[in-house]
């Protein structure tokens, strides 16, 4: 027997050989993994109360939060009244912010405290966003934000079991334009 056949008998090197091969089919799919993550989609868990009710119904009774796919390809282009979007914060560029989209660009919005006027016009390259709960950090507080800080679109609920399903943004269109 040839001492290259009795080393690739070895049990522990069919074993490390295994793994290899798993290790290599893992490796090259990573970058694949990645590019998508940072173009196309992710899920995204979402914390706190802002989006109560319809996102995190249960944050008073449970531990249990949303998560999310969220859409990121063309993520400034088509964007709708109702449209639930995920944006970087005027306030922390760190930190990502989910709110509804209640304005777009030329649109004229009836403001809610602490904004300093009654109505304001929404700029060009820009959109109004609310949450939808009372406890929320919105374009009431810091204006009209850019088209550029969004990073994607709301789609489906894919976290707990029982909501998994599209979101259905264009009831609250409807709801937005009648309370306009």
């Amino acid at each position: 027997m040839s001492k290259w056949f009795q080393f690739r008998s070895n049990p522990r090197v069919r074993r490390f050989g295994e793994f290899s091969w798993y290790l290599f089919v893992f490796a090259s799919w990573l970058p694949v993994a990645v590019l998508a993550n940072d173009h196309f989609f992710e899920i995204t868990r979402v914390n706190g109360p802002s989006m109560y009710p319809f996102l995190n119904p249960d944050k008073d009774r449970s531990l249990t939060r949303d998560c999310v796919w969220t859409w990121k390809y063309d993520a400034h282009d088509k964007l709708a009244r109702g449209m639930i979007v995920i944006f970087w914060s005027p306030f922390n560029p760190e930190t990502r912010v989910i709110k509804r989209i209640v304005g777009l660009e030329g649109d004229v919005i009836r403001t809610k405290p602490p904004y300093p006027v009654a109505t304001v016009q929404v700029p060009p390259g820009h959109v109004w966003v609310e949450g939808d709960g009372d406890v929320t950090q919105d374009s009431n507080t810091y204006g009209p934000i850019a088209k550029a800080l969004i990073i994607g679109k709301v789609t489906h609920i894919i976290w707990p079991l029982n909501r998994v399903g599209r979101v259905n943004w264009e009831e609250y269109a409807a709801e937005i334009r009648r309370n306009s």
